[in-house]
């Protein structure tokens, strides 16, 4: 199911609230089973009732801390997000791990294998 195209004003509260988060993260969290987080990008639902925020690790092994992480300090960002954006309401967050750059890692290591079997292509010729 293909998604519906963000509006600016959408895009607008998607990019405030993850420089609010990632702010907040660096700054104020100072949980030790949170790891190197990056932010990758907030979704946030037309009426700014829910975002889903999505966040990446450095390390594969500090994923699962990491969330905890985040879901404990859940209350705390979205204080924080009430005191910076000054907005009719706070979102209710809910955290997920973004794999698109592992994913696309995995992909273009199955495509390196599978073009490693295959003959060059003669010069001037199209490749299959």
């Amino acid at each position: 199911m293909a998604r519906r195209p963000r509006s600016t004003r959408m895009r607008r509260v998607d990019t405030a609230l993850r420089q609010v988060l990632a702010e907040a993260i660096a700054r104020d969290l100072s949980d030790p089973r949170l790891g190197f987080v990056t932010i990758t990008h907030v979704e946030a639902t037309q009426d700014v009732r829910e975002a889903k925020v999505y966040f990446t690790t450095l390390k594969s092994s500090e994923r699962r801390g990491s969330q905890e992480a985040l879901e404990s300090a859940r209350g705390l960002l979205q204080s924080r997000l009430a005191r910076e954006l000054r907005s009719r309401h706070t979102p209710q967050l809910t955290f997920h791990y973004d794999s698109t750059q592992r994913d696309a890692v995995e992909l273009t290591r199955f495509i390196d294998e599978v073009t490693a079997d295959m003959p060059p292509a003669a010069e001037g010729e199209a490749a299959p």
